[in-house]
Formats: C-alpha cells, sequence, structure tokens
C-alpha cells in the first residue's frame, strides 16, 4: 500500500518512522511518503491561508497550492487513488471503515489546519476520484496530523504481514465480521501472581472451550460498561443463550423486537 500525507508540518508525521509503521516502511511492506504543502506556494512568504469569504473568524486553506500538490502527487503514481480528509464533520472512523480502507492500493491524507480547506478543492477532486471525508470523534484538534497519525496505524497493523501473528486482529475491539461488536475483554500474561493479584484460574486450566467462553462474557461485561450503546445496537439473534445469561447478571434484558435494554426483565420469545 502507498499513503501520501500533504501537511504544513511534515515534522509532525515523524512518528510514522517508529513502531509498527516504521517497521512495515522498512520491510517495504508500507510506502509513505510525506510532502510539505508549502513547496507548493510561490510567493515569498509560502502563505497557504487566507481570509474567508463572507467574513468570520479563523482562515481558510487556499486551494491554488492544494491542488497543485495533488496533482503532482497523483501524476506520479499508477492507478486512482482514494483522497482521505481529516475533519470533525466527516463520517466516523471506525474498525470497519479501517478494514475496508486497507484494501486499497494508494491513500492521500490532506490534514488541513486553521479553519479547514477551501471546499472548492473537495469538490473538485471528489469528480476525478473517491474522496472521503473521516473524522476520529467528536471533538476538534488543531490540525488534521494527528488523526493521520490514528488512520494510517489503524490501516496499517491489517495488511498482510504487518503482524506478527496474522490472526492478531481478528478479535480486535469492534472487529467487523459478528452481529454484536463488542469491545475486548482483559488479558493478562506471567507472573500468575503479581502483588496479590492472580490470573483468573480459567486462564491456565488448558480448557481451550472455557477460556473462549470467559473471553466472551469478559467482552459482554466491558461493553456493557463502557459502550452500552454497541449492545443497545446489536442486531435481534446476536446473541446465544450464554450471551443472554451474562446480559442478563448485568441488568439487561431482551425486548419484544429482540434487542437488549437495560432494566427490568422482559419476556423473550
Amino acid at each position: 500500500m502507498r499513503i501520501d500525507v500533504v501537511s504544513i508540518f511534515p515534522e509532525y508525521l515523524e512518528p510514522l518512522n517508529v513502531s509498527l509503521v516504521g517497521k512495515a516502511r522498512a520491510r517495504g511492506q508500507l510506502d509513505v511518503r510525506v510532502h510539505d504543502l508549502r513547496q507548493w506556494t510561490h510567493d515569498r512568504h509560502h502563505t497557504v491561508d487566507d481570509t474567508p469569504y463572507g467574513g468570520g473568524p479563523g482562515m481558510v486553506m487556499k486551494p491554488d497550492p492544494w491542488g497543485e500538490a495533488l496533482d503532482a502527487i497523483i501524476a506520479d503514481g499508477e492507478g486512482t487513488p482514494e483522497l482521505i480528509v481529516p475533519t470533525p464533520s466527516g463520517v466516523p472512523f471506525t474498525q470497519r471503515l479501517a478494514v475496508e480502507l486497507s484494501a486499497a492500493p494508494w491513500l492521500i491524507f490532506t490534514p488541513a489546519r486553521y479553519e479547514g480547506i477551501d471546499r472548492r478543492v473537495i469538490e473538485e477532486y471528489g469528480a476525478r476520484l473517491p474522496v472521503r471525508e473521516v473524522s476520529i470523534g467528536d471533538y476538534v484538534l488543531a490540525g488534521g496530523e494527528a488523526p493521520v497519525l490514528v488512520m494510517t496505524e489503524a490501516i496499517a497493523r491489517l495488511l498482510p504481514g504487518v503482524l506478527g501473528n496474522a490472526a492478531s486482529h481478528q478479535d480486535d475491539s469492534f472487529a467487523p465480521g459478528t452481529m454484536a461488536a463488542l469491545l475486548e475483554g482483559p488479558v493478562y500474561t506471567k507472573p500468575p501472581s503479581w502483588r496479590g493479584h492472580e490470573v483468573p484460574d480459567v486462564l491456565v486450566s488448558g480448557h481451550h472451550g472455557k477460556i473462549a467462553r470467559w473471553r466472551r462474557d469478559e467482552a459482554l461485561r466491558r461493553t456493557v460498561a463502557h459502550r452500552p450503546d454497541l449492545i443497545a445496537g446489536a442486531e435481534p439473534g446476536a446473541f446465544d443463550k450464554r450471551d443472554r445469561a451474562t446480559l442478563a447478571d448485568e441488568g439487561w434484558w431482551p425486548r419484544p423486537d429482540g434487542r437488549f435494554e437495560p432494566g427490568s426483565p422482559g419476556v423473550e420469545e
């Protein structure tokens, strides 16, 4: 996979040289190219922003540098890239979207600063190639570089051969492919006893069926505690008999339509 990032702060992207992403780059599994937007400016101050039409606070990133940058990058590659625009007003970045983007051969990220990029840039390239406006959460940052780091790591770890164990991401929190997305449960390693805290007996029992059930139950409990919306939004029939018993222990019961909610017991069909 090739990833291009255009930024006025290319040094912000230095973490892409370390850890999992850095190793994937060194092995040739991931081709990451970081570009300084200011190299496509033509005035002595390397200006990339101006005041907004219609008034209002802040500055808007000018379309000319972005157009020249994107044209040059696209011309330097083969095929059609997908343009990823980090913005608080975009669609939520989820594990499912990370999986989808990990199948793309080429992504271009456009992290903006100030009040964002002149809308005409999005319209121009939206007519020529796939464009996604993506948000990593309901908050506002100083710029889009941090979201690029988040999304790149989430995507890169899904590429074949990047993780040492190819099955490592299959049990991730929010992993797609099931009717109910659950958070991952707690994990433990050696020693078996630490400061008076013991590893749960089931994990050292060697009974794979019981271990799998324990992990499923703990995932359900953690999801109820931290992301109850995922339980409430799960499809009817997403939970087996043991799941339903665990949810009942946590105070969740099926409604007549089969979905679960906290409260008093209902009547199952």
